[in-house]
């Protein structure tokens, strides 16, 4: 059975799991857990581009800038926390070029919901994602002449990291979902997503 997962009432925002007052804490909470997930499972890919594309699906631009901030603050803190990742130079400004990246994923993705038809909301996550996923490598890969790490930009490499993104994206909207139709206020305090 296909998931509804289209927009309702001509909404703006295809992703509607709670309430629009919910929305910016339910947003941060998906992410940040979904954050620490990934920074546990894998390190240095978590999946940001999902995460900026479900949060322009969810929230306005700022909410959604501060949310993507959020997850990148926790994976940063289990990065040197519970990681250890090497306290320098170059490991900490790649912690800030991973974050500026996350936010320009955002905004790309916030902009290109703005422009999108409405209705096909499958097809406009898609869509988000592949800009989102581009917009945040080529942030990434701009830093590569000053911070190093050209090799981590294989076609191999830039592929599986993209198929994990959408892997996220896909499990993050079933989680909406599945908590949209839990939502024991009905439609009524949740649009459908």
């Amino acid at each position: 059975m296909a998931l509804d997962i289209l927009p309702s009432h001509g909404e703006r925002f295809p992703l509607h799991p709670v309430a629009s007052r919910l929305a910016p804490m339910f947003c941060f909470a998906l992410l940040t857990a979904s954050c620490a997930l990934a920074s546990f499972a894998f390190a240095c890919a978590t999946p940001f581009a999902a995460f900026a594309v479900v949060a322009a699906a969810m929230l306005p631009l700022r909410p959604a800038l501060l949310v993507v901030t959020g997850a990148w603050l926790v994976n940063q803190t289990i990065g040197f926390g519970a990681l250890h990742y090497p306290v320098d130079a170059s490991t900490v400004t790649w912690g800030f070029v991973i974050g500026a990246a996350a936010l320009l994923a955002t905004a790309a993705a916030s902009l290109v919901l703005g422009r999108l038809p409405q209705g096909r909301t499958p097809l406009m996550l898609a869509i988000e994602l592949v800009v989102a996923y581009g917009v945040y490598e080529l942030a990434l890969l701009a830093a590569t002449p000053f911070l190093g790490g050209e090799g981590a930009f294989t076609l191999a490499i830039v592929t599986r990291i993209a198929l994990t993104s959408a892997a996220w994206l896909a499990g993050l909207v079933a989680v909406c979902e599945i908590v949209r139709l839990a939502n024991p206020l009905g439609r009524k305090g949740a649009m459908s997503a």
